[in-house]
């Protein structure tokens, strides 16, 4: 009864909530959130700059993150081009003198700070008219104005950017008083219009003041409290806010540096220093303000404006909307058509028929699939081109990672039913193999696990896998069906292509960014030419002369010579890949490297693949294997010897990758022992009886669509073409994982159905 029960339950709830229903539901969310943030946009006015400049969170130990957008690091080259020709001037007191060397360090890393205090101090690179400047003013008072006011002089070397900012002084000289907070307010306001004459010509930034360790404070700085502070920071808030009145030019607050340091103050060495993690986050801040506009790097998404969509991408959108256009105008046809009254014939007294009939159905779909693909690349778009959604940067912590991990092998394990059929490497099994591994990548990308070498090392192992199966899935696909015809070529093109083709228009990215697809696509060609090529080896032909074997080995051996002597021929590589038309599909940002890096690192991985399909597929002719329901593969000897070494093999990969220190050293080993691990997986999965007999539905389904699965976390799942996370819903990391997710998986699962509709027309 028990039993019944359980079996109804799910039935019922699988009529109410199946992918249909989810699909829907990830539409009605994905309309509120749009409207959500629009609305909040609108409404509130802020933009990602004020968000890196106001607030943010810790992620992990001096890693920062700012609300809502990613903060690039900046490296010394990066630093020196935005600079370049610039001035910098640091002005204020000695916590401003720890932001300027900090803000140094990033142009200049291991410039060693000057023991001189009370002093100004100069920065400059003269070969790139580079020049920052940290000026000593400890007090806002009339000596800072009167600074501020000689730079507005003709012929005096005006700054393009001042970072200034002071309090603690003023406190401890004045023991705190409240008519020296009220002078300070005065004086902020009698040089906020300068600082606003300043910004029209360049950037000025205020910073406003840290806290500070009140129990670590010398004697004589015990009157700069916290509530000090925070009155002298209000204080100037209150002068810059009302001093601005409707002037677009106005001075910028740094908050974010306060806000780091109410977490890290108690690391201060003297109570009112910041410790320096702190303030290099401030200075990388500042950074990020001054030259994310104009490096415009990726993953720097703070303080970046929308670019204007090209002419493919207009041209893209005209296409979709002409394709909602003949749908709607289909759909008002054939309403006129059903409703129009048709008079009978005359002689026959029969209804006629109308005299024009309605269009073929393969025109509805194809144009359906094309409207359904429409409203989804518009959603792409919205992620990751235009300035509506927020995002956040990663970081790797062993948690993010593993538990994850751990959820998703008890729901795949929870999951499993008997498979329709038990031979080596079925269909079922595969999809499986396909679901787990791509949800481990999923977790992998969005952890930011590559930075765990161990980790990175076993990943790389499933993405030879997917190519494993590559070779193993066509060789075996030609090899018994002999079909090297044009129709079955463009089907697997079109399949592996449409969406990645589709993006490459409307996101502006080159056909190699999405460097899974290209891999694939290449295999295929090269199995195709292979097999193809005279003379044609197939089953039919091999089963009437053995002798046919020896020329399939003889083709992968070449194949296997001709890839070796690519791989190490860098010229030769290049003189190819380089060469037009090729090079539009293979260089990336001008350059063949990442395709090279690519391929290089699973260059033998397909032939392993197609070896093994061939080896399977002559013992299965010669009924060497049992393949029966519940029975080993072989005799019980040799399958427990090949499980033993199956397993040792697993022990041993796994113990290698954990010792890995270089990535640079494992990856050339990885071509060569990669398949080691593959193979003791499908062993292992598969020698077994009962192995064969039961999958997991839960990986199976998503295997059926790992392709979609992994192009499409691109831009809707990460964000910044995969450098960040997408965030729809801020604030609540753990909800908008799942939403986002949710979300995503619905749109993979439709651009599957659309890709299988607009194959068959």
């Amino acid at each position: 009864m028990a039993g019944l029960a359980y079996s109804l339950g799910k039935r019922d709830i699988n009529q109410h909530f199946n992918i249909k229903n989810a699909k829907l539901i990830s539409l009605v969310l994905v309309v509120l959130l749009s409207v959500f943030h629009a609305t909040s946009r609108y409404i509130g006015g802020a933009d990602s700059c004020e968000w890196l400049l106001s607030s943010g969170r810790y992620l992990g130990e001096n890693v920062w993150q700012p609300y809502g957008c990613m903060m690039h690091k900046y490296k010394s080259i990066e630093a020196k081009s935005c600079l370049s020709q610039k001035r910098v001037a640091f002005v204020g007191d000695s916590r401003i003198r720890q932001l300027f060397y900090s803000f140094i360090d990033i142009i200049n890393p291991g410039q060693k700070e000057d023991d001189k205090k009370h002093v100004d101090i100069a920065f400059e690179e003269k070969s790139l008219s580079l020049y920052v400047d940290f000026l000593w003013n400890p007090e806002a008072n009339n000596s800072m104005k009167e600074r501020l006011i000689s730079w507005k002089h003709e012929g005096s070397a005006k700054p393009d950017v001042v970072i200034l900012g002071a309090a603690t002084w003023s406190i401890k000289l004045h023991g705190g008083s409240s008519e020296t907070l009220q002078q300070y307010k005065v004086n902020v306001t009698a040089m906020a219009q300068h600082l606003e004459s300043l910004a029209q010509r360049g950037e000025v930034y205020w910073v406003l003041q840290e806290p500070v360790n009140e129990e670590l404070l010398r004697t004589d700085r015990k009157m700069i409290t916290n509530r000090q502070l925070e009155l002298y920071n209000q204080a100037a808030m209150d002068a810059l806010d009302a001093s601005k009145s409707n002037n677009r030019w106005r001075v910028k607050l740094l908050a974010a540096t306060r806000q780091a340091a109410m977490e890290t103050i108690d690391q201060s060495d003297d109570g009112l220093h910041i410790p320096e993690g702190t303030r290099n986050i401030g200075a990388m801040v500042l950074m990020n303000a001054l030259c994310n506009k104009l490096q415009r790097p990726i993953d720097g998404s703070c303080c970046q404006t929308v670019p204007m969509p090209n002419l493919l991408q207009k041209l893209a959108v005209c296409f979709f909307i002409g394709c909602g256009l003949v749908i709607l105008g289909l759909h008002v046809l054939g309403d006129q058509r059903h409703h129009r009254p048709v008079p009978p014939d005359v002689e026959s007294l029969e209804e006629r028929k109308p005299a024009s009939a309605a269009p073929p159905p393969a025109v509805k779909t194809l144009f359906q699939a094309l409207c359904r693909m429409g409203v989804i690349m518009a959603y792409f778009y919205l992620c990751d081109r235009a300035d509506l959604f927020m995002k956040e940067q990663k970081f790797y912590t062993h948690s993010t990672f593993f538990v994850p991990l751990v959820y998703i092998f008890v729901l795949g394990v929870f999951y499993n039913e008997n498979s329709k059929e038990v031979k080596l490497l079925n269909r079922e099994q595969t999809d499986e193999w396909k679901g787990w591994m791509q949800l481990v990548i999923l977790i992998y990308h969005i952890s930011g696990a590559s930075a765990f070498i161990p980790v990175y090392m076993h990943v790389r192992v499933l993405v030879a896998a997917y190519l494993f199966q590559t070779g193993y899935g066509h060789f075996s696909f030609f090899w018994l069906k002999g079909d090297f015809g044009l129709y079955r070529v463009c089907q697997v093109l079109f399949r592996l292509n449409f969406l990645v083709l589709v993006l490459c228009v409307v996101m502006n990215r080159p056909y190699q960014f999405y460097y899974f697809v290209p891999l694939v696509t290449f295999w295929f060609f090269v199995i195709y030419a292979l097999l193809a090529v005279w003379p044609q080896i197939v089953q039919k032909r091999a089963n009437a002369s053995k002798m046919w074997h020896f020329g399939v080995l003889l083709k992968l051996l070449v194949l296997s010579v001709f890839i070796s002597f690519l791989a190490y021929s860098q010229a030769f590589f290049n003189s190819i890949f380089s060469f037009w038309p090729f090079s539009t599909l293979f260089e990336l940002n001008g350059s063949v490297y990442e395709w090279a890096f690519r391929w290089k690192l699973d260059r033998f991985v397909v032939i392993y693949g197609m070896l093994f399909a061939f080896i399977y597929l002559v013992l299965q002719k010669r009924q060497v294997l049992s393949e029966g329901k519940g029975e080993a593969l072989f005799s019980p000897f040799i399958s427990n010897m090949l499980l033993l070494f199956s397993l040792t093999t697993f022990v041993m990969y796994s113990m290698w990758a954990s010792g890995c220190k270089n990535k640079t050293e494992c990856n050339e080993m990885h071509p060569y022992i990669s398949v080691l691990q593959i193979l003791a997986f499908v062993l292992i999965r598969n020698i077994p009886g009962y192995a064969r007999s039961i999958y997991s539905s839960f990986f199976a389904w998503f295997g059926k669509i790992s392709l979609e699965l992994f192009i499409c976390q691109y831009h809707i799942w990460l964000a910044a073409d995969t450098k960040g996370i997408l965030v729809l819903i801020p604030g609540v990391p753990s909800l908008n994982i799942l939403v986002s997710t949710f979300i995503f998986v619905c749109v993979a699962h439709e651009i599957s159905v659309i890709t299988n509709d607009l194959a068959k027309v």
